[in-house]
């Protein structure tokens, strides 16, 4: 079954005269859900940073081994995923109701490009159940009462934050966040994230200035975070080998290994 909380006004929200991030990610990794002026800032974001599509990449394809391995190895069967993103292929709700058909699966994504095409994430298995919300990364506890119309919040729930604290620019908000999200779940639940950096053992010197020019460009404003500050996310919880890595290493086939400035983890609440 599916069900959906997605207002009608997604379309009303829509500017297509400035570049958003939703959109100039689906373009990065070869989608065809953004406009000429997201094609415009992407290219000058990859001109000045060119890794930024293996990022791109590399984040959606951690995202599947998060996935297959949180519900084929760790038995979790209900996901919180926020800062969903364009519908592509390959989404969370089908890698995990693949592997286990009665897994629950909620969005969660304010964007209103998003929100447009959010009913091709509602397309689920019938033993299982897929929602959206329309709810603000900045607004927790809005999406753990909008989430609990769904999940259940007494068992496990797997928290997928892939590429969104970067868009909380305040680094102790960010944590606030999470810590407040993970409380309202159980022992069990997992956090599954990733956030770019500017370290320079994972290539990251060049996201600053590019960056700078998103933000000056395009919608929303993002930042990079050190390791160190992105592994700060996860205290109080248990990282589960490899640990905080580059995502494209994350669990990786040696073959398909890639190292790029994206940090990835997953981690358990005891």
């Amino acid at each position: 079954m599916s069900e959906s909380h997605t207002p009608q006004s997604g379309s009303a929200r829509l500017n297509t005269g400035v570049a958003h991030n939703a959109r100039v990610w689906n373009y990065w990794i070869g989608g065809k859900d953004n406009y000429e002026v997201d094609q415009k800032v992407g290219e000058q974001v990859a001109g000045m940073f060119p890794v930024i599509r293996d990022i791109a990449r590399a984040d959606r394809d951690f995202l599947g081994r998060a996935v297959s391995f949180l519900a084929g190895e760790r038995g979790v069967r209900q996901f919180l995923d926020v800062g969903t993103g364009l519908p592509t292929a390959a989404n969370t709700h089908e890698i995990a109701q693949r592997l286990a058909p009665d897994s629950r699966i909620v969005y969660v994504d304010n964007d209103p490009i998003v929100l447009v095409h959010a009913r091709t994430l509602l397309t689920g298995t019938p033993d299982g159940v897929t929602a959206y919300i329309d709810a603000d990364v900045h607004d927790p506890d809005a999406i753990l009462e909008r989430a609990g119309h769904t999940l259940d919040l007494t068992q496990p729930v797997a928290v997928m934050m892939l590429g969104i604290l970067n868009f909380v620019l305040d680094t102790e908000k960010a944590k606030d966040i999470v810590r407040r999200v993970m409380a309202a779940v159980p022992s069990g639940s997992h956090l599954v994230l990733t956030h770019p950096t500017f370290d320079d053992e994972l290539g990251g010197a060049g996201q600053i200035p590019a960056m700078k020019f998103w933000n000056e460009n395009a919608t929303p404003p993002i930042t990079a975070r050190s390791g160190a500050d992105i592994a700060a996310f996860f205290e109080g919880l248990e990282l589960l080998d490899p640990g905080l890595v580059s995502c494209g290493q994350w669990r990786a086939d040696a073959g398909s290994a890639v190292l790029v400035p994206q940090y990835g983890a997953v981690a358990v609440k005891a």
